[in-house]
This record gives structure tokens, C-alpha cells and sequence, in this order.
């Protein structure tokens, strides 16, 4: 089985379409396994594919965008849903990066950080994920940094997307600037 793509598929089915598997996702983005699963295996390519299969799927992803708990899976990040999944504030890292496009840092300086067709904008812990992240608009991106303590000590929501991936609602361009 092709981990990858099935990582691809259910990310599009928790993160963007939903309905489009007839899933109904809880506030949190939560939906039971076994409704996914009817789902899935009703598609020709993912006949057959058991929760076992999303265990490994999870397991062997390098950017941990699931997570199984009680019968239940969720995307972790990345949604463009209409219903706004909550999250749980949690104190930041001091500092987390953003890579953007060259072309849109004068937008930013002005208006900061916002999601744009996203719920949450994404932030990293680590200058790399953001140089790759950055790279999907731009060869050359520019990494913002973001004082995230200063901004969550004046009240920004910071929110855990995994190990690597934070979020916020916004960041005004107070917090950020460019990394050397």
C-alpha cells in the first residue's frame, strides 16, 4: 500500500472535503475511524483499507498531519473548512518562523500574518521547515521571524499543530520580522 498517497487522500477528506466522503467532523476536527473507513472503501483504489492501515499511515509520515484517539482520527493542521476547528491555546516557542513569497512581503509588513484560504496561519518552530515550506511560492522565500513570546505575553492565541507546526489566527506585523 502506497502510505503516501492514502496520507494524501485523508488528508484532503479531513482538511478541505469532508462532505465530499459524507464525514461530519466534531468541533475539533475529530470523525470515527469506522465512518472514514466506509468512506474510503467505497472508492475502488481503497478497497480493503483497515485502521491498521491508518496506524502505519501515521506512523510512517514525516509530518505527522494525523492523530488517532478512542476510535476517533483527526487532521492536525491545514484545514480550509468552513466550520472553524477550535484548538486549545498553548504558550509558544520565543521565536517561530514563517516562509512567504518575496512578492508578498510588502502585503505583510502592512497587514501581518493572515490565513488566507487556510483557518489558521502556520507557523514553524524551525527555520528549515519554513525555507520549505516558503519554496512551495518562491525560490527564494523570505523567513519571517516571529516573536512569539512578546506576542503571546500581549495576548496572540497560539495553537500546537504538531511537533513542528504552530498556529494563530493572526500575527500582526508588530511580532515579525524579516530573518536575517
Amino acid at each position: 500500500m502506497d502510505y503516501s498517497k492514502l496520507s494524501k487522500e485523508v488528508s484532503y477528506a479531513l482538511r478541505h472535503a469532508p462532505w465530499a466522503y459524507e464525514l461530519e467532523l466534531d468541533t475539533e476536527g475529530w470523525v470515527p475511524v469506522e465512518q472514514l473507513l466506509s468512506a474510503l472503501n467505497e472508492e475502488k483504489q481503497w478497497d480493503g483499507v483497515q485502521q491498521e492501515d491508518l496506524v502505519l499511515m501515521i506512523e510512517r509520515s514525516d509530518k505527522k498531519r494525523h492523530e488517532l484517539l478512542n476510535g476517533k482520527i483527526r487532521a492536525l493542521y491545514g484545514h480550509s473548512v468552513p466550520e472553524k476547528i477550535s484548538k486549545t491555546p498553548e504558550a509558544p516557542p520565543p521565536v517561530l518562523y514563517h516562509g512567504t513569497a518575496r512578492r508578498l512581503i510588502e502585503r505583510i509588513r502592512a497587514d501581518g500574518l493572515k490565513p488566507m484560504n487556510r483557518q489558521y496561519v502556520h507557523l514553524s518552530s524551525d527555520i528549515q521547515t519554513a525555507v520549505t515550506v516558503g519554496k512551495r511560492k518562491d525560490d527564494s522565500p523570505i523567513i519571517l521571524q516571529v516573536d512569539a513570546a512578546r506576542a503571546w505575553a500581549e495576548g496572540v492565541a497560539f495553537y500546537r499543530g504538531n511537533h513542528m507546526i504552530w498556529l494563530a489566527d493572526a500575527v500582526s506585523p508588530a511580532y515579525l520580522k524579516v530573518n536575517p
